[in-house]
């Protein structure tokens, strides 16, 4: 815990001062800005100023009224282009394969191709095909499905094109307009099914992962045999793989939940 004497004064108005545009509104006067914050208008004048120097605000000269300035904006992108999603989801799926007591995927989209990147099993092992480095198929997981349904419809329909849809098992779907279907389904629960498409008795539940941009990135998901993911137990996966995915989401700077 930060103690409270060593905190800068100057700095802490400063963060105030950036912070409250995101409560109020786009522009705001000094006046507006003081009376808020409860803050004398020479101070928060000072503060604005060097702010504005280093280009944190920029004022508008038709009404003399301050907004945030491109640095953040800067900041802001540099900060998101730069979070590792692996680090971030960690202790998220940790705390999700303890609850659930079941493997936990995560799976990122590098172009046209699906990467586990991690995978957490419970105490109930479970050998399947999937393993970190794989490459992963869109069409017939739900780590896939996941990300497929928040893709552009172009995007979506091109990457379902560009090669042969494969059968893995008798329950695949490889005819790229029924699963185009699907995916306003999939959009509206917040969460894609694999049924035994990919490996015969095993059943996965996937949700999306957001960056900060509200691009789709990445999905999670749990894997376990089918018969463990019955119609009692099912309900419990799906809220823990959603709440999961978007904390992690919330953790790369999303805000649409």
């Amino acid at each position: 815990m930060v103690v409270a004497e060593r905190l800068i004064q100057s700095i802490e108005r400063s963060a105030d001062i950036l912070e409250i545009f995101l409560k109020l509104k786009p522009e705001l006067s000094i006046k507006e800005i003081s009376q808020e914050l409860n803050l004398s208008k020479s101070t928060v004048h000072g503060i604005i100023k060097t702010l504005e120097h280093r280009g944190y605000l920029q004022q508008n000269p038709e009404d003399l009224k301050y907004k945030l300035g491109l640095k953040l904006f800067e900041l802001g992108n540099f900060v998101g282009k730069n979070l590792d999603i692996g680090d971030i989801a960690k202790p998220i799926i940790r705390d999700l394969v303890d609850e659930l007591n079941e493997t936990v995927h995560l799976v990122t989209r590098q172009k046209d191709e699906l990467f586990y990147i991690e995978k957490v099993e419970g105490a109930r092992t479970l050998t399947i095909y999937s393993h970190v480095g794989k490459r992963a198929p869109f069409h017939c997981t739900g780590v896939g499905k996941a990300i497929l349904a928040y893709l552009d419809e172009n995007e979506a329909e091109r990457i379902l094109s560009s090669k042969a849809l494969e059968s893995f098992t008798k329950y695949t779907v490889t005819n790229k307009e029924e699963i185009k279907h699907h995916l306003p389904a999939i959009r509206e629960n917040g969460y894609a099914v694999d049924d035994e498409e990919i490996e015969l008795g095993l059943k996965c539940i996937a949700a999306p992962i957001f960056n900060y941009q509200g691009n789709v990135i990445a999905s999670i998901s749990c894997a376990a045999p089918k018969i463990r993911l019955d119609e009692n137990r099912l309900p419990k996966v799906i809220e823990g793989i959603k709440r999961a995915a978007a904390e992690i989401s919330n953790c790369l700077g999303y805000k649409g939940y």
